[in-house]
């Protein structure tokens, strides 16, 4: 009982702390060179991660982001680095993480297309529709991901 009414709790606090976004469009480029758009993923969900190589939160959330990626075929991934003065030190960290998904090394100008990004990590959901699902300040997990989704 005590782990259901955890469980429970843990999705309202997410719901709770989701704040729902407008947001258009948005086109981000990767470190490959390649082009990402919300259109681009039309029928999955769409997850952007904000993080940065000094924060310990978003360095706890990156593994857990890493297997959603890899196992779910219907979540598309794409993280943000921000706040770095060198990029080398950023590919060098995804490298060393092992980060599988999309990374966009990112400014306050690309960050702008979804929001002012005022804490790091803040997450951006978009449903399978292209819609803006919602935002999350702060630590993600999987299971709360997963259970926002299955929820929706």
């Amino acid at each position: 009982m005590f782990i259901l009414r955890q469980r429970f709790y843990l999705v309202l606090g997410l719901m709770l702390l989701l704040l729902a976004i407008e947001v258009k469009a948005f086109q981000f480029q990767d470190t490959d060179g390649k082009i990402h758009t919300l259109a681009d993923y039309k029928g999955r969900w769409v997850i952007i991660n904000f993080w940065a190589t000094w924060c310990p939160p978003c360095l706890e959330e990156i593994p857990e982001l890493i297997a959603l990626y890899e196992d779910r075929k219907d979540i598309m991934v794409i993280g943000v680095a921000m706040e770095f003065s060198d990029p080398e030190v950023v590919m060098a960290f995804v490298e060393k993480m092992s980060i599988s998904y999309p990374t966009v090394l990112g400014t306050r100008r690309i960050a702008s297309q979804l929001d002012e990004i005022s804490m790091l990590p803040s997450t951006y959901f978009f449903d399978p529709d292209g819609k803006p699902a919602a935002r999350k300040l702060g630590i993600v997990t999987r299971e709360s991901i997963e259970s926002f989704i299955n929820a929706r």
